[in-house]
């Protein structure tokens, strides 16, 4: 049995120790707050950026996976990198394969279906200080040092998604009174959803095979649906009346960002949203059998999901 040690309890990091623990696995999660400790999932409090804990934390372990989220876009420039250097160096110290969870950031403005192997070329700050930490992480496994794996995947959809991390499930509630939504970007450009569950399961998966290590891996997705046509079936799985959608104008948006530093930051990634975003996992189904979840069992669990917690 082997020992996994989850950093974070997001939707993401919660899935993956659960999976994990359903597998098997001795499993131990961390995150600032702590939490309830289970035969299956043993939980405890740690801050992700003081190396010295963290390490003293994580012990001995087989795998260690990054799935923390800083929730601030503002302050990704001073949360993340101390962040990413004392995982990098927990997991040097205990021998570990470190899993990342990662974006599509990485990636900036996209000319197509983005694939793993795409060129790291963002130019927003966001973008480059994910590419940076994915470089850096890359470095030190070519320096002996760590073995290291990232998956990538685009925006959550699931039921475990709180509203605020979530451009569709935010909308559920305006959806139910049959109001307008107000979207970020176009809401006709295609976009690609990535399922939790399916996420968690390539994480794990990336944990587990060795066929994995050294490189980074996109998360099976379900072909494409655009902000209409994805608000558009969840109103339907919900009962709702038929969803009406539009885009917030850009200028709209840059005039909140003068006093929402939260908006500058998604004005700074416009391209994802004014422009077809879709990510390409068919290597990752092909490489190591992973298939996504089918778009409407995905509607069906979210809006459930949703419903049980009004």
């Amino acid at each position: 049995m082997a020992r996994h040690v989850v950093v974070g309890k997001g939707p993401v990091g919660s899935a993956t120790a659960q999976l994990l623990a359903e597998r098997g696995h001795e499993v131990l999660v961390l995150s600032r707050s702590g939490g309830r400790s289970t035969e299956q999932v043993r939980h405890a409090a740690v801050d992700a950026a003081d190396s010295v804990a963290l390490a003293a934390a994580i012990g001995r372990a087989d795998v260690v996976y990054n799935a923390v989220n800083p929730p601030a876009y503002d302050r990704w420039t001073q949360d993340w990198p101390p962040i990413a250097a004392a995982l990098l160096g927990a997991a040097e110290r205990s021998g570990a394969l470190l899993v990342v969870m990662g974006n599509l950031y990485v990636y900036g403005r996209p000319s197509g279906p983005m694939t793993a192997d795409h060129p790291l070329a963002a130019t927003d700050v966001k973008g480059r200080l994910r590419a940076r930490m994915w470089t850096d992480a890359l470095a030190a496994r070519a320096a002996g040092r760590v073995r290291v794996t990232e998956a990538r995947a685009s925006d959550f959809v699931g039921p475990t998604v709180p509203p605020g991390q979530s451009h569709l499930i935010r909308q559920l509630p305006t959806l139910r009174r049959g109001r307008r939504a107000w979207v970020v970007g176009d809401p006709g450009a295609p976009h690609s959803w990535s399922y939790v569950p399916d996420v968690a399961a390539t994480l794990v998966t990336l944990g587990t095979d060795p066929r994995a290590e050294g490189r980074a891996w996109h998360v099976p997705t379900t072909p494409p649906r655009s902000q209409r046509q994805a608000l558009t079936d969840l109103a339907a799985a919900a009962g709702a009346p038929p969803a009406r959608v539009s885009g917030l104008p850009w200028p709209v948006l840059r005039a909140i960002g003068l006093i929402q530093p939260q908006m500058r930051e998604v004005v700074a990634i416009r391209h994802q949203w004014d422009q077809p975003f879709v990510i390409d996992g068919t290597e990752t189904t092909e490489v190591l059998g992973l298939q996504p979840t089918p778009w409407d069992d995905v509607v069906r669990a979210t809006v459930g999901a949703a419903a049980t917690a009004v």
